[in-house]
């Protein structure tokens, strides 16, 4: 595929944001030919000892090689150091058991070069799906990595997981826990192929937060669901959706050892805020994308009807076409909300443009106008709320509209 030479209209006006060191962990990020020449395309991050590492991944069948030695990996919590090494331009998935062979080469290469146990050397593959990885143009590169890591070298590794997209996904957030301010940094990548079950999507994200594995992990499972799964693109969950958060502990702060500790509120707050940016980041940047859609769902019978109501609408390719073409075409939310499966009466269904009433009551508003949904659907950032009337289940999602350049990017993806 050619290399993405444009910037999406709704990347972050201020570009890629300045992230903080986060003291015990180190990065590097070179170019190893994985697939395309001229592109910075594998990236290492070293984590210092002790660091906790939690993870969440898709629930794909076809999930890759590098996923599924993830998984086997992240509840082992082992001492010493640890590693994440990603590659962009081949996924490694479906690729039988070549692709677990490559996995298993190049995290013993990195443990060999690094001094780091076998089982703490993390990885992750995005790209083209069914071909073989050239590992050994990864391994090749390794000492040259390790060599390069650096503290302030983040954005670098940012840039070098990106396949589809057109700008680096960072974002930042601190807490002051103990007295100590605790930093919270990372980064992500994903434009097409994006619907987490837990999008293509990856997220790193890094702490000098001190707070075991387990409480970890219950906090990026919690907050995953309110983040990273509720976003979508285009409706198709990814092979190797995956996201990891290292917690080093070197903030000074004491250890957070107990999931009721009442530090876990502050902590979850920010670490929810950074995962939040980053998955809006993602949907600005879909294929293709000229406007951002945020749909709000209310008056579910819970927030997981909630959640698919809004689903429904957000994949709809109607209602995005719709969006795209700057129709107020309202009769497609009201079929993306029948063909949920979710309860829905007609009577008691509300639909909004932003702050436009649209329909109430079972028929169009008496003070809608189709001038101004017109006006509305040009802006760059449209909201789309639907209550429906029932009881007090919520849920808000975010996708992006659907273009001619999404076909023409993924029609052109392997060329």
């Amino acid at each position: 595929m050619a290399k993405i030479d444009h910037v999406s209209p709704l990347a972050p006006k201020a570009g890629f944001p300045d992230l903080p060191v986060i003291e015990g962990v180190r990065f590097a990020a070179l170019e190893a030919g994985v697939r395309y020449a001229g592109r910075t395309d594998v990236m290492l991050a070293e984590l210092c000892e002790g660091t906790a590492v939690a993870g969440v991944f898709t629930r794909s069948t076809t999930r890759s090689a590098a996923v599924i030695d993830c998984q086997d990996k992240i509840g082992l919590d082992l001492p010493g150091k640890a590693a994440i090494l990603v590659n962009s331009g081949n996924s490694n998935a479906f690729t039988g058991k070549s692709g677990f062979d490559s996995v298993a080469k190049i995290t013993a290469a990195v443990a060999e070069e690094m001094g780091i146990e076998q089982k703490r050397v993390f990885t992750s593959s995005t790209g083209v799906i069914g071909e073989p990885i050239k590992w050994e143009r990864i391994t090749a590169k390794i000492g040259d990595l390790n060599a390069a890591l650096a503290e302030d070298a983040m954005e670098m590794a940012a840039r070098a997981i990106m396949t589809t997209d057109t700008f680096p996904k960072g974002a930042t957030q601190s807490v002051t826990l103990d007295g100590v301010e605790v930093k919270i940094a990372g980064f992500a990548k994903g434009s097409g192929m994006i619907a987490p079950d837990m999008a293509t999507m990856l997220c790193y994200i890094f702490t000098d937060a001190a707070i075991t594995r387990d409480v970890l992990q219950q906090c990026l499972w919690l907050d995953n669901a309110k983040t990273f799964n509720c976003i979508t693109v285009d409706g198709d969950t990814s092979t190797s959706d995956t996201v990891l958060v290292a917690a080093t502990g070197k903030s000074g702060m004491g250890t957070i050892t107990d999931f009721a500790d009442p530090r876990v509120h502050d902590f979850r707050e920010a670490l929810h805020a950074v995962m939040k940016d980053l998955a809006i980041q993602i949907a600005r940047d879909g294929e293709g994308a000229t406007k951002l859609i945020e749909v709000q769902v209310t008056g579910a019978n819970a927030s997981g009807p909630a959640h698919r109501v809004a689903m429904a609408i957000a994949n709809s390719p109607l209602v995005k076409t719709a969006v795209a073409g700057e129709d107020p075409n309202w009769g497609r939310i009201v079929m993306a909300v029948g063909k949920s499966g979710e309860r829905a009466e007609r009577d008691r269904l509300t639909i909004w443009f932003g702050d436009i009433l649209v329909a109430e009551n079972g028929w169009v508003a008496p003070s809608y106008s189709e001038e101004a949904g017109a006006a509305y659907m040009k802006n760059d950032e449209i909201v789309i709320r639907v209550d429906l009337g029932l009881d007090n289940g919520t849920a808000t999602v975010w996708t992006c509209d659907l273009t001619h350049g999404y076909i023409t990017i993924n029609a052109d993806y392997r060329s």
